[in-house]
């Protein structure tokens, strides 16, 4: 397929694992340009959820139907498998209670798309070990005191919460520094990024 922009990385991986003319509630849409992307190149039925009255004014100003809600406060204003497929993208980290929301997504959508940094990338945990503080990184560029992210979690850690919730993991992909799909052996070392289409 031929994008109409250039999109990150993360946003291509998403769009490929949402088809055609779906039904799509980005939660955490930010600026917006993940849910403008789809409904351009997948000529989806997108609506977008954030807590940033800032983040709002610019979807409502692309023409993007958004709502205004806490994500700490779930989902319940929204019907059982009322979309195909819910995304997450870049959020799960900054979110209090992060299984009722996923279980959430996964009740409201047949299918959810969960992405978010690895806190286990080899250059994060070195740095921690040599410097003895917490590190920035392009993907992660905050300070210990003012970061959104509360959930410091990797890949691993994802998969075992997948498992224990009896949570299906239909696709996964991961992105390296340079936003490219990586495969092999030690995922949770060399990932900066992982992204899994989920399900019931």
């Amino acid at each position: 397929m031929i994008y109409k922009e250039t999109i990150k990385p993360d946003h291509k991986i998403i769009a490929d694992f949402i088809s055609d003319n779906s039904k799509v509630l980005d939660l955490g849409c930010n600026d917006g340009a993940l849910l403008d992307s789809l409904i351009k190149n997948k000529n989806v039925k997108g609506f977008g959820v954030d807590n940033s009255p800032e983040n709002i004014n610019i979807c409502l100003k692309k023409g993007l139907s958004v709502l205004q809600l806490d994500l700490n406060k779930g989902l319940a204003s929204f019907d059982d498998d009322f979309f195909d497929f819910v995304v997450l993208n870049m959020t799960l980290q900054a979110v209090y209670n992060p299984a009722p929301l996923i279980s959430d997504m996964i009740r409201v959508g047949k299918k959810a798309v969960v992405g978010f940094p690895n806190f286990g990338h080899w250059k994060l945990l070195l740095d921690l070990l040599f410097t003895q503080r917490m590190p920035k990184t392009k993907t992660l560029p905050y300070e210990w005191y003012d970061t959104p992210n509360i959930r410091l979690m990797t890949i691993k850690d994802f998969k075992v919460l997948c498992e224990d919730k009896e949570i299906k993991i239909l696709k996964e992909i991961y992105l390296d520094e340079s936003g490219a799909n990586i495969y092999g052996s030690f995922i949770n070392w060399r990932a900066v990024e992982g992204i899994f289409l989920i399900s019931k």
